[in-house]
């Protein structure tokens, strides 16, 4: 997904309880000032900062350091193959925002904004985490995910790793239509009203379904996936400043599709049944039946999102413009953090640029973090119960 990537794994805890950085806040600002001197001199906004921190245990953004934040976590994001469109970023801030029904409101505003014409990349940006204080937070990963279902005879019909997920909503008294791409609702948690589910409209979730250029009986799969990967349980971190709702999105790269989401046996595991719709020799693995279905896979996820006008990008393409990216940084002297194991595609990745060379991880700042707690949100594991919302 060319949107900020994971990092699962923070070099520091969060430390709910503790006050804003001081010297955290300082290195961000001087940057900030320093990459948009439009913005004037640093040192009278340093005094104010300084100021607030000490009175209050935080300080607030301005909507230009909000912004340039942002930006520079996703510019930050070693996991991410997409930042070279960093600038375009479009960030909106969400700050006011405090009950469940306002916060899906602009969630959906988000969607819409974020894929009701060409993709674009989105961020809004909710209110920022005081220290020792409740905070809202969406229990979903992605704003769009669809639904798993556990059958009796133990398979999963829908995507098994929203299983868990599924499960707590439905005990809930959430109804899907048992299908393989239902849309789950969302989860919104806020600290006056507790957890609450929103059913999206369908006017805010676009989707593709999928066809093949050759294979016409791929259409009679019923496969489909939606336009906009908005990642929703992520902590973004600007200057010492903690906003634990934040989603974010860019647009596909084909191979998250293609090469994981529809072809990864722990989740919908479609490689089987399309070498057997190509008549592929299966008996044993040196035939590379899995590599052949593989390939029109992805040909059909690429060829129906093209069909259907919605931004899409291919692995070598994206690959370049990584290297790209990587170039512009190195002029503008700035380091470009990377995980070499997410940065190459997950399908032919011997044959892209981004293959043959090494990287250096870097936890640098502002960034994204996956939190524990909002790990275990997303696979459905409450503290309290939820009740149906909007």
């Amino acid at each position: 997904m060319t949107v900020p990537g994971y990092r699962d794994q923070p070099t520091e805890p969060w430390d709910r309880d503790a006050p804003a950085d001081p010297e955290e806040a300082e290195d961000f600002l001087r940057r900030c000032y320093t990459e948009n001197p439009r913005l004037g001199p640093v040192e009278p906004r340093l005094a104010i900062v300084r100021a607030q921190i000490a009175a209050t245990g935080t300080y607030v953004h301005t909507t230009e350091e909000l912004t340039h934040g942002a930006r520079m976590a996703w510019r930050n994001a070693s996991r991410c193959i997409g930042r070279l469109y960093w600038r375009s970023l479009l960030v909106l801030d969400r700050r006011r925002a405090r009950t469940a029904d306002e916060i899906f409101s602009l969630l959906v505003g988000h969607l819409r904004a974020a894929g009701d014409t060409a993709i674009r990349p989105v961020i809004s940006v909710f209110a920022a985490a005081q220290p020792g204080r409740p905070y809202a937070k969406v229990w979903n990963e992605q704003l769009i995910r669809y639904a798993g279902y556990r059958t009796d005879a133990g398979q999963t019909i829908g995507d098994p790793r929203q299983q868990a997920l599924t499960a707590a909503v439905h005990a809930c008294g959430w109804r899907g239509k048992g299908e393989a791409f239902d849309v789950l609702p969302l989860v919104i948690e806020t600290p006056a009203e507790g957890v609450r589910l929103y059913e999206l409209p369908e006017r805010a979730v676009r989707e593709v379904p999928l066809t093949h250029p050759e294979y016409a009986w791929f259409a009679e799969l019923g496969l489909r996936w939606h336009a906009v990967p908005a990642i929703a349980n992520m902590r973004l971190t600007i200057g010492g400043v903690h906003y634990p709702l934040a989603p974010f999105n860019g647009w596909y790269m084909g191979t998250e599709l293609g090469a994981r989401n529809l072809a990864d046996g722990d989740r919908y595991d479609m490689l089987p049944l399309l070498a057997a719709r190509m008549e592929l020799d299966t008996s044993r693995e040196s035939t590379l039946w899995r590599d052949r279905a593989l390939v029109e896979l992805n040909r059909a996820v690429l060829h129906s999102f093209e069909r259907a006008g919605v931004k899409m990008s291919d692995h070598h393409t994206e690959s370049q413009r990584f290297l790209t990216h990587l170039r512009n940084e190195e002029r503008a002297g700035r380091p470009v953090p990377a995980d070499w194991t997410w940065i190459v595609p997950p399908m032919s990745g011997g044959v892209t640029g981004v293959f043959h060379r090494y990287y250096t991880e870097m936890d640098l700042r502002p960034a994204f973090y996956l939190d524990d707690e909002a790990a275990a949100l997303a696979q459905g594991c409450p503290r309290t119960g939820p009740r149906l919302g909007g």
